[in-house]
């Protein structure tokens, strides 16, 4: 493995763990908005970014009030999500609308973190799908533009 390459996922998994603990309340309850998940979108640029997400996913959740639940479903989404955008940016190749398929990808699979909180919590399914889609929503369309422009900047395809 390259050094550049360990050094990058070490790096994004840092931000993203620094990113969502300074919103922990609001990351980890019904609501999700987790600044943080601004970072998926980094996956449209270079899939290989998927590892330090997940990296700092994982890491992060370890200091969630929901314990294994996180763990387990909150990675599972991340890992699974990812996945599902990684096998599209094959057939689509505008970064703009790749950001655009991903904010609507990771808010539409947000069920899996309602019925997390569902299991964990007991809170009504539908109801926490709701509030935590429009949280994962707000947070990563706020981050298509931020995230395009950091590219034109950093050329994100390039670095790791």
């Amino acid at each position: 493995m390259k050094v550049k390459f360990l050094a990058t996922t070490g790096i994004i998994a840092a931000l993203y763990i620094a990113v969502t603990m300074l919103v922990a309340p609001f990351g980890f309850t019904e609501i999700q908005f987790r600044v943080s998940e601004m970072f998926n979108h980094l996956v449209a640029f270079n899939p290989r970014f998927s590892i330090g997400i997940i990296l700092g996913v994982f890491i992060a959740n370890l200091f969630s009030p929901l314990g294994v639940y996180d763990l387990v479903f909150g990675v599972g989404h991340s890992i699974i999500t990812l996945a599902i955008f990684i096998l599209i940016c094959k057939f689509v190749k505008n970064i703009m609308l790749r950001l655009i398929i991903n904010t609507f990808l990771f808010t539409f699979t947000m069920f899996i973190i309602a019925f997390e909180l569902n299991l964990a919590l007991e809170l009504p399914f539908l109801w926490t799908w709701l509030t935590c889609a429009i949280g994962e929503f707000a947070v990563l369309a706020i981050g298509v533009p931020i995230m395009h422009l950091l590219n034109k900047r950093l050329n994100f395809k390039d670095l790791i």
